[in-house]
């Protein structure tokens, strides 16, 4: 696909929440979010497994893209942490510094490819 725009992390929260706002219901409650997201998985699940698995698509079954499964899996993510005004850079920051910290010596380096610590 065509990326028209590369969007910022801020930029993504705030047209999810745009668009959200304009209905009453407004964001769903953390367990339906949770629900949301983890069918939401699913669907990228069975798209991995029709293209890298063992099991092909039924001729009856809509062609799904990795893309757009993806796409649908990040946008329950930002309505879930919209919802809960939890920020995914901030959030992004924490997972990183942890992996990093954690992981750091755990896996096989390629020469001259350290990451500098920022």
């Amino acid at each position: 696909m065509n990326n028209l725009k590369n969007y910022t992390t801020k930029e993504m929260e705030q047209r999810v929440d745009r668009y959200i706002s304009q209905f009453k219901e407004g964001y769903f409650s953390p367990l339906s979010l949770m629900a949301r997201l983890t069918e939401e998985a699913g669907e990228l699940a069975r798209e991995v497994n029709h293209r890298y698995g063992e099991k092909p698509k039924k001729p009856s079954e809509d062609d799904s893209t990795m893309e757009e499964e993806l796409g649908d899996l990040l946008f329950v993510m930002i309505c879930f942490a919209n919802s809960l005004n939890i920020s995914l850079s901030d959030a992004f920051e924490l997972a990183m510094n942890k992996i990093e910290t954690r992981d750091k010596n755990r896996w096989t380096r390629i020469e001259g490819k350290e990451v500098e610590d920022e």
